[in-house]
């Protein structure tokens, strides 16, 4: 009877301890929140032409974080126009790209992007083009994102499929910089 218990008990534990782990999208996403606050220089790490990209400082910044959302700046030289947008569902990670004129009001292209499909890796997810993307800008519906993430390094990539383009930039998470200040369309809380 006793080995009864003890089997039952250390079935009972086993099956705890693995519904508490983690999945590779909250390790992920917990990761990529270590950083809220900070802010990091990046470079191109592609090869090719990077227009609008080449020669000017690249800086990211983890502004917000919240449980189920990120909103991290992307600066191009003096261009704030770009936030990647990061939400967390049950059932995946949903990228967006918000864009918005000097002014702040949006873009006429913006929010576009995609939801990862699968549960990915601890340190990399993949965001395939979304129908709503598609059918705001249909050459994009091919795109795929992914975003990399570990103790030294993130990188935002876009691969054109069907092309030979990809665009690649990594930003050293050794090194933070001072914030650059906020995007066009945010203001100072």
């Amino acid at each position: 009877m006793m080995k009864k218990q003890l089997l039952i008990l250390f079935t009972l534990l086993l099956t705890i301890g693995v519904s508490a782990q983690k999945s590779p999208q909250d390790v992920f996403w917990d990761t990529l929140s270590s950083h809220c606050g900070k802010s990091y220089e990046g470079t191109i790490t592609s090869e090719g032409k990077n227009d609008g990209f080449d020669g000017k400082r690249l800086v990211m910044h983890v502004k917000t974080c919240t449980e189920g959302e990120l909103k991290i700046p992307f600066f191009v030289g003096d261009d704030k126009s770009r936030t990647w947008v990061l939400t967390k569902y049950d059932d995946g990670i949903l990228l967006k790209h918000d864009h918005r004129n000097p002014d702040g009001t949006p873009e006429e292209v913006t929010m576009y992007g995609g939801k990862a499909t699968n549960l990915g890796t601890e340190n990399m997810q993949f965001f395939p083009a979304g129908q709503e993307t598609s059918s705001m800008i249909p050459y994009a519906s091919f795109n795929v994102w992914w975003i990399t993430v570990d103790e030294t390094s993130f990188t935002y990539n876009l691969h054109l499929v069907n092309t030979k383009r990809v665009f690649t930039v990594t930003f050293d998470l050794t090194k933070e910089i001072e914030t650059p200040g906020d995007p066009w369309g945010w203001e100072e809380n």
